[in-house]
């Protein structure tokens, strides 16, 4: 199916053009691929989000390079970055900042923290407890915080990317189901296969350098990021795809198996999502291909299975998978 769109892609090459677009997004890959081997579906998934202006969970067990691919993604944009490390005594004010007195003008200055700047990596976000994960809910929605009852806006492009580790529980502490409604994608990263686990063995053996990200060289500017996120808003959904998109949400509302189902922000985050996968492969126009490939990672944290059927061992990617199935496709 999608194969056909894409035979008729030339007769929509005048209406917007996504060839520079596509050629930086290649570039980048190619600079992450100097370090990173394989986890192609990650890297995809975070310029998916940073086309669609959207904050990305990536989930995963330690070591299999969510912390080094988002530092890696950062190096290539040329936008601030700042790393926030969570831990079970970060408090608030040590990401948003605090009021400090300052003598000689005897007044507050209020003191930005690390939340003020254009690309932000929290590693292990549930290190920390409900009330500095609140912290965050202003500032990732609204691109915003208020402080002393003063609203300090943040400079675009702003994007959150956090990972968390799924088998460690011991100090750590469970989202909100309100923070998790607030990410774009949830990635869910996997084992290398044995290729893949080969190359990283020696490359590794081969490359000297004692910091990584000394051989990724920056490909685009943060202007040009915003340039490529207002060209994909422009990208056609047909009508039927619209509807599509809503009968997959509502779909998980009335789904047997779920305790909870996804709320409109997931329509409004599938919508975007699909436009930018139809953006990084040349389209001006999305297929219902990309509204399937975004629906996994725009979905699998926003929807609660049923507890009896997570005892009876099924996972939210496969209800995603019986809905998809169970709803006609558009032609």
């Amino acid at each position: 199916m999608e194969e056909q769109y894409q035979d008729k892609a030339p007769e929509f090459q005048s209406r917007l053009d996504m060839k520079d677009l596509r050629n930086n997004l290649e570039r980048v890959k190619a600079e992450i691929g100097k370090v990173i081997i394989g986890q192609e579906n990650m890297i995809e998934h975070l310029l998916v989000a940073l086309l669609s202006n959207g904050h990305v969970l990536i989930e995963g067990v330690p070591g299999v390079a969510k912390t080094i691919t988002a530092k890696l993604l950062a190096k290539t944009i040329s936008v601030d970055f700042s790393r926030i490390q969570f831990t079970p005594d970060l408090m608030p004010s040590d990401i948003l900042g605090t009021s400090v007195f300052n003598v000689k003008e005897a007044d507050f200055k209020f003191k930005k923290g690390p939340i003020f700047s254009n690309f932000i990596l929290i590693d292990e976000i549930n290190r920390s407890p409900a009330k500095t994960q609140s912290a965050l809910f202003e500032v990732m929605e609204e691109q915003q915080i208020t402080m002393d009852g003063v609203k300090y806006q943040m400079e675009e492009p702003f994007l959150v990317v956090a990972t968390q580790n799924p088998i460690e529980h011991e100090g750590t502490y469970r989202l909100p189901e309100a923070q998790l409604d607030r990410f774009l994608f949830k990635i869910e990263v996997g084992y290398p296969n044995l290729e893949q686990e080969i190359e990283i063995i020696k490359n590794q053996h081969n490359n000297r350098l004692e910091d990584k990200t000394d051989v990724v060289q920056t490909v685009i500017s943060g202007q040009q990021l915003k340039q490529y996120q207002q060209l994909v808003k422009e990208i056609v959904v047909e009508q039927n795809l619209l509807e599509y998109i809503a009968k997959i949400i509502v779909n998980t509302r009335e789904n047997q198996f779920l305790y909870l189902g996804a709320s409109p922000r997931a329509s409004l985050a599938l919508l975007t999502a699909s436009k930018a996968f139809a953006a990084i492969r040349g389209r001006d126009f999305v297929t219902p291909e990309d509204i399937k490939e975004a629906s996994f990672a725009v979905l699998r944290h926003r929807i609660i299975v049923s507890p009896e059927r997570e005892m009876e061992g099924l996972t939210a990617d496969e209800i995603i998978r019986q809905i998809l199935e169970s709803i006609e496709v558009p032609r």
